[in-house]
């Protein structure tokens, strides 16, 4: 019911509602993205405890996934739908893989296909609805992402309901399929020949400086390794240094997900009220003061607040910051290097952070490394301005 209405209002705002690959399957594959993205922090504990890792070599995982998904954002075509679909089929193999391998060499592997698979799909459909959603641009990837974050919720819930009753493997492999499922209906719709006229996207109006790529690819790094660095060592966090069982510290990383769920919703709200610019500074000043704070707690009640609160002022930074990038019109090539960027950052900070934990024997030091992230996003945000005309662009169509 609640996709269903969801899927009308985003279709009311589109002048071609009935483009292929179509809302629903849009939904699904970022569902499944989400819970693809959010996979590793909640069973981190397990694989560690099951192959004897250190938090350094724990890392490798979350930097083989991750480095996938920079390398399925960097290779998006103009022919998005078709890479939507293999992005969708790449998932299903990775994960599949992943869910058999006996250790660390061939989980790497895996891990890096099923996250290739994830990053293509996240920058297509990002891509697709960029171009799609001209009015309200902000507001509306807002809502495209609240699924996303749908997926990044469950994926902790469902560790914790099921990760104790059912073989790890076997879940691994249910959710390998889910891919397949989803790329056998993409497959079906991309067959129609009415599909053709959507398979590339417009070319750009204008040429996209130099500078103002390297800002959001920029702000999307350090935005992708801030969020994936707190969900990745969040739960392991929770249990060193809350005193609560691996359950309960897997719920605390639900908390967190809720917060970005719900801050989703807002920010979708919010958008249609003040300028992503704005909004985009806001959430990240709130965020480095809650990372900072989080840095500093040990106890179980304050760290779980604090998830919940992070979740909510993380929320808005993607959404703005991709609908100011989109509003300059960039080819799929320029969008797709600059979610692959996210996949970086992703890759790079939650591995240094099980670098630093190893080396100063603390979790804790090492999450000073989110807050200085916070840091540098919301000092990029200020130094370098984006021009207000090519912002504006999709607001004011008459004037382009």
């Amino acid at each position: 019911m609640i996709m269903a209405a969801m899927s009308a209002a985003d279709a009311s705002t589109s002048p071609h509602p009935i483009e292929v690959p179509t809302l629903p399957l849009m939904h699904a594959g970022f569902v499944l993205a989400g819970l693809a993205t959010f996979l590793l922090g909640p069973i981190l504990p397990l694989l560690s405890r099951q192959w004897e890792l250190s938090d350094q070599r724990a890392g490798l995982l979350l930097l083989a996934q991750f480095t996938g998904a920079t390398l399925g954002g960097a290779t998006v075509s103009r022919r998005l739908p078709q890479a939507f679909l293999t992005g969708l089929l790449c998932a299903a193999i990775g994960f599949g893989v992943f869910a058999l391998a006996p250790g660390l060499v061939l989980a790497c592997l895996g891990l890096l296909l099923g996250g290739f698979g994830a990053g293509r799909i996240i920058a297509s459909v990002n891509i697709i609805a960029g171009n799609r959603f001209t009015e309200q641009r902000g507001s509306a990837l807002s809502r495209l992402n609240l699924y996303f974050s749908l997926g990044c919720l469950l994926s902790p819930v469902l560790a914790a309901q099921l990760a104790e009753r059912y073989p790890l493997a076997h879940l691994l492999l249910a959710f390998a399929g889910l891919f397949l499922v989803v790329g056998g209906a993409v497959a079906l719709e991309l067959r129609q020949p009415a599909t053709e006229p959507n398979a590339a996207i417009p070319a750009p109006a204008h040429p996209i400086l130099t500078r103002l790529f390297f800002l959001f690819a920029a702000i999307l790094f350090l935005y992708g390794g801030l969020e994936t660095s707190l969900s990745a060592w969040l739960t392991t966090y929770a249990l060193r240094y809350g005193s609560a069982s691996l359950v309960l510290s897997q719920y605390t990383l639900v908390l967190l997900l809720c917060g970005l769920t719900g801050g989703r919703a807002l920010a979708g709200w919010l958008l249609l009220r003040m300028r992503d610019a704005t909004l985009l500074r806001l959430a990240l000043g709130l965020t480095l003061a809650t990372a900072a704070a989080l840095a500093a707690c040990a106890n179980a009640f304050a760290i779980a607040a604090l998830a919940i609160l992070l979740g909510v002022c993380i929320a808005p930074v993607f959404p703005a910051a991709f609908a100011i990038f989109m509003a300059n019109r960039p080819s799929s090539r320029q969008a797709g290097l600059v979610l692959a960027a996210s996949g970086l950052g992703a890759a790079a900070i939650p591995w240094l952070m099980g670098v630093v934990s190893t080396h100063a024997n603390s979790l804790r030091v090492a999450l000073a490394l989110p807050a200085a992230t916070a840091i540098a996003l919301l000092l990029i945000s200020w130094v370098t301005a984006v021009p207000r005309q090519q912002v504006d662009l999709d607001r004011h169509p008459s004037s382009s």
